[in-house]
């Protein structure tokens, strides 16, 4: 059936994207073959495909399918991820939308709930990767809720708390007062806020004063209210202003606390007046200085409750007036930040701001880095609190001797400092969360014993049991209290109500215990991935064999939060690196450079491209810009020319159907006599080569330029038109078998050589091309040609490749038509070169006589082509007068706006002053302006 005369990529894409799958060959059956493992990152179950996804599955698609056309078991592991917070978020909107909630259900009755939507409207994403044309294993599709994930994630969870990895402690997290949970530094977006920065004197007790004589010592803030759970006045310990009354008493004026001034670098002297007020229950910074300063977490101040309201502190100092009150104004009422100004202000202690005109204000306006949750959408209270930690320190130092040693190798090689800097300094990793939805944490908890009695609390002083089941969990604690136990769901349920259902038994006869509430961080699951996907705990023969992965490919802005986490556990679970290489991409930029962002209006929708310009010329797009340390900047221009790329290759496979070139019968390239086609064999090997060595070295812009060079440049723009026949009046002319043979061949390597890139239109033109279902492209083997370039039709071809394009570039220059034929007189040293190559000298060079004789006087075109002169007389071919002053005409102007955007770029003001996108707008004229004169030089000194 002949191929359809105009390429449409959607009329192709859906179609293959079945048939692909349908038939099973995203994993064909190849168990003898060597393994290749990839793990998809799992987008969350809530998200939809932006355009980083768009760049990160290309890049992972390109590289599974080469590896599947090298005859590997390829396997890319796909799944996704249950999204703790942004899932539970979903459904409780849906539900404030039916004026339902909900704490209007169970926990159970709630998590049923999440199961329906997933089962309803979750994953859509997995269809749009299908769309992108992602060759992932859809057969075993993972998702990080799986029972036999959840047995890996409660086995890992066990495992670490035996050997003390896992524990409780009490420490500051990034509080989220809207979702009430703890949430990750990744869940934290620093946006620019216009706030204040208070001064106040804190009063030195018992009389002391500074060497000064002022009895106070001043500090600063932007977040007042902190004030009422402060613990200390920190200065520098070689400040000479503050060395005599190092160790002495502040006392706050509102609470009435006393505290001490301590010692501590983290006081800069040239900051400020040098002192800096210290509520380690409130600030990442103060916490460490107050741990410094002898104060135990369980000792430190906590002034907030998990909406952020103002709650009594364990001394009971703060004043009644504040308890209650928000943290700072919130719907237009007053917090506890203004109504501290105030008291503060009344009280004498506020230091007023004096602005440049000598007006004072309660602040000095300031424009602060405010950290607010990426969901919950209000600010991140640093918060005190009871949670479960990993001991990331321990786990950390196998991954960083398999990057020094050469096991893991990441690339680009740059980020190794970035990864060592962090390891090497890396925090307790906070893994537990304030959610129904995720994997609870395997923990019991039951009131300690002291003194032979047992005491119940509810603010993290308890006793833990940790197990895999349940009644594993009940045996630990009966053992450890020597008495039944009664499990109640929560704390509170614990104090309250569980009597009422220990089944008759007296208080003497059992303990009261519950389960924990929190359930584990996301990413504390999806650290697990490149084993848990294969079968783990269970030894699977998947997990023998495709552990570790091969390769990660990975945006580097999640390089902590997942996947130095992915070697942590991978060592510690698999004893090996979860993969041997590590790749880590930029981002893609919107077309200015800037960051794309929902509020900035500058996001791209991948699907909206494919639309527009079909999946292949999105992918490669992503593929040929993807350069190692670089971000991508979005470039329709760019897509569009991909797009017309495959436009191209789809006509000239048209042209080869309508001249009887049809797929090949050979792997290996057919023998050839002809130059033309011993030419285009040795560039088929040159380019595998080239591509291979790009491939090794994930330079995914190099192999993409590689084969698009190729494709386009020298197999469509030349090999075409160098074998195209001549036609007559009479007969059409028609192409010797031979190069039929190598032309089919050249295409279905071309073809091979692009599908990784360009899978759709590959796939549809390898069969439309030959008689071959039983033999899909996807499965196809690899190009080895078992051939070289044969260096002297290399040089014949490439030498007329010049000729033609000097000549054609000349013609433009003097503004004769493309068609023109003229007479040039060569060296007669290339007369040999000249015969054999005289039928394409005519077609392709329009070149009605060739003389070996001088060229007569006059004016003539001079072309170098590899050092020797050929002269192309242009007398009665052209009003050579008329010609050089049209071009001297235009010199001149491109010369003159050529200087005045140099003189533009060279003014400091303008290049520091002007938008970025001005300044490159300019430089990209100058470099216009500057060839184009360039060229109009080079066509007047053809003229003589």
């Amino acid at each position: 059936m002949p191929m359809e005369k105009t390429f449409d990529p959607a009329a192709i894409e859906a179609k293959w994207s079945h048939e692909w799958e349908s038939r099973g060959l995203y994993r064909p059956a190849r168990p003898d073959a060597q393994p290749f493992t990839i793990v998809n990152p799992p987008p969350n179950v809530t998200g939809a495909l932006h355009i980083g996804h768009a760049l990160d599955n290309t890049l992972q698609d390109v590289l599974v399918r080469y590896e599947r056309l090298r005859g590997k078991d390829a396997l890319w592991v796909v799944g996704m991820d249950h999204a703790g917070i942004a899932t539970q978020m979903v459904v409780e909107r849906q539900m404030e939308a039916r004026q339902d909630k909900r704490t209007n259900y169970s926990r159970e009755d709630f998590v049923e709930k999440v199961w329906q939507w997933k089962a309803e409207s979750g994953g859509q994403i997995t269809g749009q990767l299908r769309r992108l044309g992602c060759s992932m294993d859809w057969s075993r599709e993972q998702f990080t809720m799986d029972p036999h994930f959840t047995r890996a994630v409660v086995k890992v969870f066990v495992d670490l708390h035996k050997k003390g990895l896992i524990y409780r402690d009490k420490r500051l997290v990034n509080w989220d007062p809207k979702l009430k949970t703890a949430i990750s530094d990744l869940e934290v977006e620093t946006v620019e806020v216009k706030g204040g920065f208070w001064h106040f004197k804190y009063p030195l007790a018992d009389g002391v004063t500074l060497d000064d004589g002022r009895d106070y010592i001043e500090v600063a803030t932007t977040r007042p209210e902190t004030m009422l759970a402060d613990m200390a006045v920190a200065v520098h310990p070689d400040d000479a202003r503050y060395k005599s009354v190092i160790g002495k008493d502040i006392l706050q004026p509102i609470t009435g606390r006393r505290f001490k001034i301590v010692a501590d670098e983290h006081a800069d002297p040239e900051l400020g007046s040098g002192a800096v007020k210290i509520t380690p229950g409130h600030d990442f910074n103060d916490f460490e200085v107050g741990k410094r300063a002898g104060f135990k977490p369980a000792e430190m101040l906590n002034m907030l409750d998990g909406d952020a309201n103002v709650i009594q502190t364990a001394d009971g100092l703060v004043p009644q007036e504040y308890l209650g009150l928000h943290r700072f104004k919130r719907d237009g009422i007053d917090g506890a930040r203004e109504l501290v100004v105030a008291r503060m202000k009344e009280l004498g202690f506020l230091i007023p701001h004096v602005d440049k005109d000598g007006s004072e204000h309660d602040a000095e306006p300031r424009t602060i880095q405010t950290p607010f949750g990426d969901r919950g959408g209000v600010v991140i209270e640093p918060w005190l609190t009871d949670q479960w930690y990993v001991d990331a320190e321990t786990l950390a130092q196998p991954p960083m001797a398999a990057v020094r040693d050469g096991r893991i190798n990441i690339v680009p090689k740059t980020w190794e400092k970035t990864f060592f800097n962090w390891m090497e300094n890396i925090q307790p990793w906070c893994v537990s969360r304030q959610l129904w939805w995720g994997h609870r944490i395997p923990a019991l908890h039951g009131p300690v014993r002291e003194e032979g009695k047992l005491r119940y609390s509810t603010v993290g002083d308890d006793q833990c049991f940790v197990a895999e089941t349940p009644e594993g969990r009940v045996q630990e604690a009966e053992e450890f209290y020597g008495k039944k136990v009664v499990v109640a769901p929560s704390a509170e349920n614990a104090m309250m109500g569980a009597i009422r259902q220990a089944g008759g038994f007296e208080a003497d006869d059992f303990v009261i215990c519950w389960e924990d509430e929190d359930v584990l961080d996301t990413w504390f699951s999806s650290a697990l991935w490149p084993f848990a996907t294969l079968g783990w705990p269970e030894n699977t023969e998947l997990l023998k064999r495709h552990y570790p992965n091969d390769v990660l490919i990975s945006g580097f802005d999640i390089l902590f939060f997942w996947d130095a986490r992915m070697a942590m556990q991978g060592m510690e679970f698999m004893g090996d690196v979860p993969w041997k290489t590590l790749y880590l991409h930029g981002l893609v930029r919107a077309p200015d450079g800037a960051k794309m962002s929902k509020s900035k209006g500058n996001v791209v929708d991948p699907l909206g491209l494919i639309d527009q310009y079909g999946a292949d010329a999105l992918r490669f797009f992503m593929a040929a810009m993807e350069s190692q340390g670089r971000d991508i900047k979005m470039d329709d221009a760019r897509l569009a020319g991909y797009r017309n790329f495959a436009t191209k290759l789809w006509n000239a496979a048209r042209f080869c159907e309508a001249n009887g070139i049809s797929a090949s019968t050979s792997f290996e390239a057919p023998a050839a006599t002809l130059p033309v086609n011993r030419w285009i064999i040795g560039e088929v090997a040159a380019t595998v080569a080239a591509m291979e060595s790009a491939f090794a070295a994930y330079r995914f812009d190099e192999a993409a330029n590689a084969i698009y060079s190729f494709a386009w440049d020298r197999f469509c723009d030349w090999y075409l038109e160098l074998i195209k026949p001549v036609s007559s009046e009479v007969e059409r002319g028609a192409i010797d078998d031979e190069t039929k043979a190598v032309a089919g061949w050249v295409l279905d390597q071309i073809l091979v050589m692009l599908h990784p890139f360009m899978p759709f239109i590959t796939e549809e033109l390898w069969t439309g091309l030959g008689d071959r279902a039983d033999y899909p492209l996807i499965t196809a083997k690899w190009p080895a040609p078992a051939a070289e370039k044969d260096a002297g039709a290399s040089a014949d071809i490439d030498w007329l490749i010049k000729l033609v394009s000097e000549l054609r570039t000349a013609k433009a220059e003097l503004g004769l038509p493309p068609g023109a034929r003229l007479s040039a007189h060569f060296p007669a040293s290339l007369k040999g070169r000249t015969d054999k190559l005289a039928a394409q000298l005519d077609r392709l060079a329009r070149l009605e006589a060739i003389s070996f004789d001088p060229a007569p006087s006059g004016a003539s075109a001079q072309l170098v082509v590899e050092g020797e002169t050929i002269t192309v007389p242009l007398e009665g071919v052209i009003d050579i007068a008329a010609e050089r002053e049209r071009l001297t005409k235009a010199l001149a102007a491109a010369t003159k706006e050529r200087d005045s955007l140099a003189g533009r770029l060279n003014n400091p003001s303008f290049v520091e002053r002007a938008k970025p996108e001005a300044v490159d707008k300019a430089r990209a004229d100058h470099a216009a302006k500057e060839a184009e004169a360039d060229r109009l030089t080079a066509a007047l000194a053809r003229l003589g």
